[in-house]
């Protein structure tokens, strides 16, 4: 486990290269998240602000609302995919960590290279079917089915960029184990 690090496995410190010909892409990648960790912070809330006024003017003051639902889960919903980036980035997802303390280091190193592109790889597919999830809600006008009806092109978008933050993460990460060393926090 790496110098630093809160909770067990996960990392206080940003897990990509400091130096080097990624590194400025890093930076970038690490001041964005930064600033979309507030958003999510602010979303949450957001979320439960507008689901307490709800309770409140539902049970005390006798008014219906019908949009309060929805605007929590986009809120949700952007809050946890565009933060997923920042959590890969401190590999503050959750892992299975028995094999990294039984395994020799080089294996290690190449078993976290295998997990990083597998996990790529997936985020990558994932990435490319949200972005089309978006197209065709936004090309199409896709609207929810509640009388309030807000374009789904709202959580397409916010799943879309959350997929695109991560997958670049993960994409530095495994560039970074492949080409530029170990990292901080190999296991």
């Amino acid at each position: 486990m790496a110098a630093g690090a809160g909770l067990e496995g996960a990392q206080t410190q940003p897990d990509l290269p400091e130096s080097g010909p990624l590194a400025p892409l890093a930076r970038a990648i690490a001041w964005l998240n930064r600033g979309v960790i507030v958003l999510g912070m602010l979303a949450l809330l957001g979320a439960a602000l507008i689901l307490a006024a709800a309770v409140f003017l539902r049970y005390f003051l006798h008014q219906p609302t019908d949009w309060q639902d929805e605007v929590a889960v986009f809120l949700l919903v952007g809050a946890i995919f565009l933060c997923s980036g920042y959590v890969q980035e401190r590999r503050g997802h959750i892992g299975i960590e028995a094999l990294a303390t039984l395994l020799p280091a080089r294996v290690n190193h190449v078993r976290r290279i295998l997990v990083d592109l597998a996990s790529f790889l997936f985020c990558a597919f994932f990435t490319w079917k949200c972005v089309g999830l978006l197209t065709e809600a936004y090309t199409e006008g896709q609207t929810t089915e509640s009388s309030w009806g807000p374009p789904l092109a709202i959580p397409y978008g916010l799943m879309a960029a959350g997929m695109v933050l991560l997958t670049l993460v993960l994409f530095l990460q495994a560039l970074w184990a492949l080409f530029g060393g170990q990292g901080a926090s190999d296991r």
